[in-house]
């Protein structure tokens, strides 16, 4: 067992180092029409190929566009950037698309089920695709959501270790025991994000192909997480036990592939993937680079999906489940409760106290002394405060102020009021890139260009403080003054890359 890690990182002083801890986002949104439905407009033809674009992809539809950032110590880094990429989907959308802001989808007929069917432009993914769409329907797999990757600074596990020599083998063999130890913890400890940020109270006509189950009709807090949601059939033998420890999540993985229950990794839909490996069983020897979790709805009332403060919380709440140690006395029965009470929160009602407000609180006084025997930052302090409250104010979440907004069982007139809110202030502004004010306009028009084609891009600064624009496509890195780009910056941009337009050109 990790025994006395807090006393260790204040012992070492990586405190700080853990407050920036690399943090990168993954968001899924669907494109609509003005009218609320589905968008039947392909794929935006000025974004490059989805083959190798490390920004904008898609997923199981055609409108369901996906958003990726780089991973950053600084949240308000990773946020400028997602809404960076925001923009250049917004600006490369047709006049009559928007984004739908709830992570349920909106009302669906048959001939939306018939269209998403019938149209994908992603030919390696097609069998894959067929097959999920055999399984699960299309309305299952057109729920989004948030997805946020957390990695540990390698410094940190570096010094760490060295309290910890005796126990592990090797360097390896102690960082996936770090890692695991949060994702067992976030497992135990999921209920509290679906509380916090349960954002799919409803479900629109059509999800539902027979009657609305039962726990189902009146608004609960997630949809999304509850067992409704995005989760594995029962007889796939992948369920939350399964993290009762690295060999029996490698192993019950790879089983379920080995025995076509799964398709392939990219199947297992638990709160927690492990991440950094291609192939599953090399976790145990060359170990987890990075954890992604799963269970965060999207946020419909910020057009990024997720606020700058959840993200201050989050990130300090992982810190948090890093240093809890797990008692392993019936690990398999505690993560099944687990389940069953995170589900029991996800199908309470919205406005209610939830069942676990006592262990929530308790949660909170924690996480607040840990705050200040850490010296927390202001803005953590801060999130850890406001959401301490949010704790015993039900009326405070997501779902709660959603109610107001439900009209005939529907959010979608909220939904597309929202929607074209968002769109008209995005696409109106005065900046091309409002989060990139910073920069001259023809340099913010290099980042939209370079952002659309696939092109990596990092600002960062010289020795004399001048900002410089690194970018990078194909292994190939080109560095620009910000204030010296030319007036031409996507025909520059082919100059600096001379093989991007025509891969940019590909069909998908």
């Amino acid at each position: 067992m990790l025994e006395n890690l807090l006393a260790y990182i204040k012992q070492e002083d990586v405190a700080e180092q853990l407050y920036h801890s690399l943090i990168g986002i993954e968001i899924e949104e669907h494109r609509i029409e003005g009218d609320g439905q589905l968008s039947q407009h392909p794929y935006p033809e000025n974004l490059g190929s989805r083959k190798y674009h490390p920004y904008l992809q898609s997923d199981f539809s055609e409108s369901m566009n996906e958003l990726i950032t780089d991973p950053n110590p600084n949240i308000g880094g990773v946020l400028d950037q997602l809404d960076t990429i925001q923009t250049v989907l917004y600006h490369s959308m047709k006049d009559d698309e928007y984004i739908w802001p709830l992570s349920m989808p909106p009302a669906l007929s048959d001939d939306d089920i018939h269209f998403v069917e019938n149209h994908f432009a992603r030919p390696p993914f097609q069998e894959y695709r067929d097959y999920l769409t055999k399984k699960y329907k299309v309305p299952l797999k057109i729920v989004t959501g948030l997805h946020v990757n957390f990695s540990i600074p390698e410094p940190v596990v570096n010094r760490l270790y060295t309290h910890y020599e005796g126990q592990f083998k090797s360097l390896v063999e102690f960082k996936n025991a770090l890692y695991f130890q949060i994702a067992q913890n976030f497992v135990l400890h999921r209920w509290l994000l679906t509380y916090l940020f349960g954002a799919s109270p409803i479900a629109e006509k059509g999800f539902f192909s027979g009657e609305t189950p039962a726990p189902l009709t009146h608004p609960v807090r997630s949809i999304r997480n509850s067992i409704y949601g995005y989760v594995n059939k029962p007889e796939d033998q992948v369920n939350v036990t399964l993290y009762s420890s690295l060999g029996n999540y490698i192993d019950r993985i790879s089983n379920a592939i080995d025995q076509h229950r799964l398709f392939s990794p990219a199947e297992f839909y638990g709160p927690v993937r492990l991440r950094g490996q291609g192939a599953l069983k090399d976790y145990r020897t060359k170990g987890i680079s990075y954890l992604e979790f799963r269970v965060m709805d999207n946020t419909p009332f910020t057009p990024n999906g997720i606020s700058r403060h959840a993200l201050y919380f989050l990130k300090f709440f992982l810190m948090y489940l890093l240093v809890q140690p797990v008692d392993e006395t019936r690990i398999h029965d505690k993560l099944k409760q687990s389940f069953d009470d995170n589900n029991r929160v996800a199908l309470e009602s919205p406005d209610q106290p939830t069942f676990k407000e006592a262990e929530g609180l308790k949660i909170f006084r924690n996480l607040i002394e840990m705050a200040k025997q850490l010296h927390a930052h202001s803005e953590q302090l801060q999130a850890l405060d406001d959401f301490s409250e949010v704790m015993s104010h039900p009326e405070l979440t997501a779902s709660a102020m959603l109610l107001p907004k439900i009209n005939n069982n529907s959010l979608k007139a909220f939904g597309i009021q929202t929607a074209k809110k968002w769109k008209n202030k995005r696409v109106n502004s005065q900046y091309l890139l409002p989060a990139m004010s910073h920069l001259t306009p023809i340099a913010q028009r290099l980042i939209f260009h370079a952002i659309a084609l696939g092109i990596r891009y990092y600002v960062v600064r010289d020795e004399h403080g001048e900002e410089l624009l690194m970018l990078t496509y194909d292994n190939i890195t080109q560095v620009v003054y910000s204030n010296k780009v030319n007036d031409h910056p996507l025909q520059y941009l082919y100059e600096l890359f001379p093989t991007i337009e025509k891969a940019a050109k590909k069909n998908w």
